[in-house]
């Protein structure tokens, strides 16, 4: 493996020592001396970068694997000379990392990188998930087995953009410089870090108290100026901000008051190449500063994950006398890591390193997180084993909810390819089964972080639009994991961005104009899978929490005393209306209407995760049960599984009903279906609802029952009257005629019926006893 030579002075290192150096607010460099072989002037020098790594040590559809990339690099080396290549990257290199790195705070990532002959890296904003102490303590420390058995990256970590906000000093060495070649052809090449000005957005608030992150242009131009005087031959910005795009075009016209188009445009002519991250995106680009316009220089990335490298050779004049340029027509590439065809090998350092934390993840992922009452799976077709991503399932609500739950919004959004595997748990005697670490990472193993932003009412039905993706694409519909409290009706027979019919959050209706907080990862969040809605959100934040810790933390607060129960809830169902069907229905007319997405594949035949029937209901009185027809079709890629025909009478009713009330009888599935009904003269109207509204245990628990009573539209006074199922209680509404109660536990087994009265008006409460 590639080795360097020479010594290193950082100042940061020196701090997290504690030797008590001061960091001066100066343009010092960090100087290494590689040692070389007389090279003759002009010089070439080769830079190798990559960014956004991530902890990906094992190859996947997205990541090359450390051993592969090691090797790559080292191919490089070989290609263009040892002494002459420097291996940089754009920083993100730690952080939102998979298990196997994850579970040991990212040491098998910075060992992987140590061994590959990472010279120099910008810091990213991962960097600092932790907190500024732990980059500086830990991360940047040399290893000690005793005192940092977690640390030592030998590689200089630098941000020429971060401060120290009582004192206006570098946080970070600002910059780095290492030596090609020897005596009078010797050429210095340096480096400028800068981290996205947007850190303190993306990071906990708490980790970079004493940080200060200054505009990124204004710095780098700083440290140019003063490499530019010490005679710096060659320099570099690595930047851990990125393109939206790959489109080079679009990218050279980019506004300057953007993130990226203010660097590649302010960014001063004495800056030779911009290497760059943080979008994730690989693009290898010739662009004009706004002061040199006819003189374009590399602007770079190598998307993310290791599965790219980016190679840049420049021949220098060593003297001073030319400016620095890319060799014609061997100036730069993208290199995939992960390429079939002359496929690099795994380096048997690097891999022995990677075995060797897969082992380590094996043992500490077997850790309990907390048990589980019945398995959470994604969705299936017919076939029961072929994944369905246009399903509803019943671990992607799961995952939404435990993410709301982490980044405290009123609404989480998971998308199905996030989920890579069902959550079953291990336990020889069935369930409640014991749910390990390694179990929940293997469904979640992308190691996204969650973005925090805001949506409008509009926003958020547009979000579900696109849930039917546009035409072409490989699945037709991509169904959301939807925390608990967000509910949704669709019409499925419905035309490209008119299926959504109605959305309500916590039993309320959702407000197109209204402002909604919500979470997705990172991946939803910046538009994957064509959710491009989820992009315009306002104030994106990303928290720097990763989906893996997120559900951890789920597990501990919900699942630690207590088996987590199946939640068999839909958040959605599907209605249609029958051609010709009239625009609005009164007491006495006859309704159709076709239900769907009645069951949660595959749910059905599992003892209190389906419906066998369902209630439909309008003004709180009962059209009748139905019967659901459980079956899934051998190829299903939709959410149509369930099906119900509603043909009956609408019963009298009073006031304006909002629309039909759909009511599982078994898994307590309870979504409003919007249809117009005619006015009728009001009366006193009961409502009654019931927590939990899934299957109870006989004996066991008992039923919370919320009642709200209105008469002529005003709330109502008095008592209402709660009989059946053997209770027989009277409660006493208070002044905004709502009262809350609690009965049982309840005996006897099967459907129980509890009837909510209130003089001649009622509501009843069905539900099932296990």
């Amino acid at each position: 493996m590639h080795s360097r030579s020479g010594s290193s002075t950082l100042r940061a290192r020196a701090a997290a020592l504690g030797l008590g150096l001061a960091v001066a607010a100066t343009s010092a460099t960090v100087v290494v001396q590689a040692p070389a072989a007389q090279a003759l002037s002009p010089v070439d020098v080769t830079l190798v970068g990559i960014n956004d790594f991530h902890g990906r040590l094992l190859a996947a559809r997205d990541a090359g694997g450390a051993a592969k990339l090691a090797t790559a690099v080292d191919s490089i080396r070989a290609e263009y000379g040892e002494e002459n290549t420097i291996f940089a990257a754009a920083g993100d290199l730690i952080g939102a990392s998979t298990f196997e790195s994850f579970i040991q705070q990212d040491k098998p990532t910075i060992d992987v990188l140590n061994a590959a002959g990472l010279d120099v890296s910008a810091v990213g904003n991962h960097e600092f998930d932790q907190g500024y102490d732990d980059l500086v303590d830990r991360v940047m420390s040399p290893f000690d087995a005793e005192t940092n058995p977690r640390g030592g990256a030998e590689w200089t970590y630098i941000g020429a953009n971060v401060k120290m906000k009582d004192s206006g000093e570098d946080a970070l060495e600002p910059t780095y410089v290492q030596t090609i070649g020897e005596g009078d052809s010797a050429v210095d090449v340096g480096f400028i870090g800068a981290v996205t000005e947007h850190l303190p957005e993306l990071v906990s608030p708490a980790g970079i108290a004493d940080l200060e992150v200054t505009d990124v242009v204004e710095a780098v131009n700083t440290e140019a100026d003063a490499l530019e005087a010490d005679g710096v031959d060659l320099i570099v910005m690595l930047v851990h901000e990125g393109a939206p795009t790959t489109d080079c075009a679009a990218i050279g016209n980019l506004a300057d008051d953007t993130d990226f188009g203010s660097i590649v445009q302010g960014v001063d002519s004495s800056v030779h190449a911009i290497i760059s991250g943080h979008t994730h995106l690989a693009y290898d680009c010739r662009i004009a500063p706004a002061d040199a316009p006819l003189q374009p220089r590399p602007v770079v990335s190598a998307g993310q994950y290791g599965l790219n490298i980016n190679r840049l050779t420049f021949t220098v004049d060593a003297d001073g006398q030319a400016d620095p340029f890319l060799k014609v027509g061997d100036g730069s590439e993208i290199i995939n890591v992960a390429r079939t065809e002359d496929p690099f090998a795994e380096d048997p350092e690097v891999k022995a390193i990677v075995d060797a934390a897969v082992a380590v993840s094996d043992e500490l992922g077997a850790q309990p997180l907390g048990q589980i009452a019945g398995p959470f799976t994604r969705a299936k077709a017919g076939n029961g084993t072929t994944e369905n991503r246009g399903g509803e399932s019943t671990v992607g609500n799961l995952v939404a909810e435990a993410q709301r739950w982490a980044a405290d919004t009123q609404i989480g959004f998971i998308n199905p390819g996030g989920l890579r595997a069902d959550m079953l748990g291990e336990s020889a005697e069935g369930y409640p089964a014991v749910l390990t670490y390694k179990q929940a990472a293997v469904v979640q193993p992308f190691a996204n972080t969650l973005v925090k932003m805001d949506l409008t009412g509009e926003q958020l039905k547009s979000v579900l639009e696109e849930q039917w993706q546009p035409e072409g694409s490989s699945r037709p519909i991509l169904h959301l994991g939807v925390s608990d409290g967000f509910e949704w009706s669709y019409d499925p027979t419905a035309a490209a961005s008119e299926h959504v019919t109605g959305m309500w959050l916590d039993e309320e209706p959702i407000e197109m104009e209204e402002t909604y907080s919500v979470v997705a990862n990172s991946f939803l969040a910046s538009g994957g899978d064509n959710f491009f809605t989820l992009a315009e959100g306002s104030d994106p934040t990303d928290t720097g929490y990763a989906d893996l810790q997120a559900m951890v933390d789920f597990m501990d607060e919900f699942a630690s005393s207590q088996a987590l129960p199946v939640d068999a809830e839909q958040r959605s169902i599907g209605a249609a209306l029958p051609e010709g069907a009239p625009t609005s229905y009164a007491p006495g007319d006859e309704l159709e209407v076709e239900l769907s997405s009645l069951i949660m594949a595959p749910t059905a035949g599992i003892d209190g995760l389906v419906d066998d029937e369902v209630e439909v209901s309008v003004g709180g009185e009962s059209l009748g049960t139905f019967a659901v027809d459980p079956t899934v079709a051998e190829g299903a890629n939709d959410d149509e599984a369930g099906t119900a025909s509603v043909m009956a009478t609408v019963p009298t009713y009073h006031g304006a009903p909002e629309g039909l009330v759909v009511t599982g009888m078994t898994t307590g599935t309870e979504i409003m279906v919007p249809l117009a009904f005619e006015a009728q003269p009001e009366m006193a109207v009961v409502k009654a609802k019931r927590n939990p509204k899934g299957p109870l245990k006989a004996g066991k628990k008992k039923l919370k029952v919320t009642v709200k009573v209105k008469v002529d539209g005003e709330p109502a006074s008095g008592k209402v009257v709660l009989s059946g199922a053997g209770v027989d209680k009277k409660v006493t509404l208070n002044k905004k005629g709502k009262a809350v109660t609690r009965v049982g536990p309840f005996d006897e087994k099967g459907v129980q019926v509890i009837t909510v009265s209130y003089g001649d008006a009622s509501d009843t409460l069905r539900f099932k006893v296990r």
